[in-house]
């Protein structure tokens, strides 16, 4: 099995937070490959430690669609 790291270049925001649970955008890269956009839950361990939980990663191109898309919302 190859190995998995990831690196957070840029903290966005938290969308949400309860307990040790947070919802956040980052800007991460995978593997050393280029960064993207990146949606998921995080864990919070009892030593500080984050674990990543299921999320979403998008290219800037698809960020931007995104929003154009959330702007319709009412």
């Amino acid at each position: 099995m190859a190995e998995f790291s990831f690196e957070i270049k840029e903290k966005l925001g938290t969308i949400s937070a309860s307990g040790k649970y947070s919802k956040e955008l980052n800007i991460i890269s995978y593997n050393g490959a280029e960064p993207k956009y990146d949606l998921r839950n995080w864990t919070t361990e009892e030593d500080g430690s984050k674990k990543m939980q299921k999320g979403l990663t998008l290219t800037k191109e698809e960020v931007l669609k995104l929003k154009e898309l959330l702007a319709t919302i009412n």
